[in-house]
């Protein structure tokens, strides 16, 4: 399966199981040294991240704590998430390094790249959501505020709030590499997927105006980098696949090894 013929031999279940329990423990140890850096920065963190709501508060309006405790631990949730994220990077590299033995070398080629990819996008869909949904959804959530009534979240709901959005958007900019993958391995052609173009661009519209506030605007915002995403992922794998079915009829072209001519 690879070019080592070492790596190729089977290795024993205590062994693959010793080997998950260093690549888990690596990854706990650098989370736990990321947080440890940044825990410091625990209250600069949030107010960096309730900013896009900050803004909107009327004037004289503040963040609230309701609960005893919320004013430490929900820093500590956040940084402790922030410590998740950054280290996300590692995670993928000891999964990686965990199935790369079994892989072939026509895949591990295909799986590099893909791995740089969906770590770029999912932060790509974080950074969208907090410089561009975030500004948006909290204008409006301030605007409709009914008179008479005072617009002072807590602490705790808000990060819970942003904390899913973040995952949100980063899982929905990963449709290209789902689009990519669904028509590598064969499950969909390409020519599926652009048959259905009408209902994946209906359906970007309805994730659209699940996530974010009921403005076209916002809707249209979402929905509208989720087409071209996914526009992006059919186009990858049908460049993808072409050249493999290239590769193949080069490969069914080549004449057959001719026998020695008889010695005279």
């Amino acid at each position: 399966m690879s070019n080592n013929p070492q790596a190729d031999q089977e290795m024993p279940l205590v062994s693959h199981l010793a080997e998950l329990r260093t690549r888990l423990l690596r990854c706990v140890v650098i989370i736990l040294l990321i947080f440890a850096g940044l825990f410091y920065f625990a209250q600069d963190i949030y107010a960096l991240v309730a900013a896009p709501l900050r803004a909107y508060l009327p004037e004289g309006a503040t963040m609230i704590a309701t609960g005893v405790a919320s004013p430490f631990l929900t820093p500590f949730k956040l940084t402790l998430m922030c410590a998740l994220f950054l280290g996300m990077p590692v995670i993928l590299h000891q999964i990686w390094g965990f199935i790369a033995p079994g892989l072939y070398t026509h895949e591990r080629r295909i799986a590099v790249p893909l791995l740089i990819s969906s770590i770029f996008l999912f932060y790509a869909g974080m950074a969208f959501a907090y410089f561009v949904v975030f500004p948006i959804m909290f204008g409006f959530f301030a605007s409709v505020t009914p008179e008479g009534v005072a617009m002072m979240t807590d602490i705790g709901q808000y990060l819970d709030f942003v904390l899913t959005l973040f995952f949100a958007f980063g899982v929905a900019f990963e449709i290209p590499i789902a689009t990519f993958l669904v028509i590598w391995v064969g499950l969909v052609d390409v020519a599926t997927l652009r048959k259905s173009r009408p209902y994946v661009i209906v359906g970007c519209f309805v994730v659209g105006m699940v996530l974010t506030p009921p403005d076209v605007f916002s809707q249209t915002l979402l929905a509208v980098p989720m087409w071209l995403l996914f526009e992006a992922g059919v186009l990858a794998g049908a460049l993808v696949k072409r050249k493999r079915d290239q590769e193949q009829a080069e490969e069914e072209a080549k004449p057959e090894d001719q026998p020695p001519a008889p010695l005279p």
